[in-house]
């Protein structure tokens, strides 16, 4: 397990399981669930989803000309990409940074690796995933799924301020490339894009968090009773069958996200 420290916060990553970020404090908050959440579930923490985050319909995409078929792990769709229940390498860390690297495996269809890095510094966690690919052009997407919590232990409720403009329509839990404008209200299992400025989770009285992002989508879940899921996407979901952005070998897709806090 490792540890990141800095000015009045801790972050805590198992490499082992995933690279998934287990605890986020801002002082005396706890922002995220942890596995005492969710005991013998994964609905807590925040994980990278690559080499693509979200649905793949059917498990099903081509590229190049060919056609490629991903393992189905998510009803009949294949979901958030094949690193998030593999064990990272931990490549470098310090006391308020770690880089972590994980191969795509076998279910993946061209050789590569992702790489994260995780900084905490005054006031914002830093978080930056490039996606490299070893022998060949390969389509690839990412982002992260963090599962925050609704409630503090100190009875603060969260509250979303989403600046979105568009939200995509679905079928059958997937965006379909089609956009509806303005977004109709949640709850919400929906990406969302045309951002005019970083979502907010507010809990009164405790934290203020935005979530700052160079990535063009983000797909908000907040059905759950004890959670909300607000995930920075380089692409939408599907986003393999709709003109993914293109890894060469010594160019990866690169992208990246924030949380950046004030607190009272």
């Amino acid at each position: 397990m490792l540890e990141l420290a800095n000015a009045g916060a801790r972050l805590r990553i198992d490499p082992a399981l995933g690279g998934r970020v287990t605890s986020f404090e801002v002082g005396d908050h706890e922002l995220l669930r942890t596995p005492s959440d969710d005991p013998g579930g994964l609905h807590w923490g925040c994980f990278v989803m690559a080499p693509w985050p979200g649905r793949t319909r059917r498990g099903h995409f081509t590229f190049d000309g060919l056609n490629h078929t991903l393992e189905i792990n998510s009803g009949a769709h294949a979901i958030h990409g094949t690193v998030r229940d593999r064990e990272w390498e931990v490549v470098e860390t310090d006391a308020t940074a770690a880089t972590l690297r994980c191969d795509f495996g076998p279910h993946w269809p061209f050789p590569g690796w992702a790489e994260h890095r995780v900084t905490v510094e005054d006031g914002a966690v830093g978080l930056a995933l490039s996606l490299h690919t070893s022998a060949a052009r390969m389509p690839a997407a990412g982002g992260w799924h963090p599962w925050w919590q609704r409630r503090l232990a100190n009875g603060a409720d969260v509250a979303l301020d989403l600046p979105a403009t568009a939200m995509y329509r679905r079928d059958d839990g997937i965006a379909t490339g089609e956009l509806v404008s303005p977004p109709p209200p949640g709850p919400w299992d929906d990406c969302f894009t045309g951002l005019t400025g970083p979502p907010v989770l507010r809990w009164p009285g405790a934290v203020e968090l935005a979530i700052e992002s160079d990535c063009p989508c983000v797909v908000v879940y907040d059905e759950p009773e004890q959670a909300v899921c607000v995930e920075p996407q380089s692409a939408p979901p599907d986003g393999l069958n709709h003109g993914p952005a293109v890894a060469t070998p010594g160019h990866p897709v690169v992208v990246h996200s924030s949380w950046r806090w004030s607190v009272g």
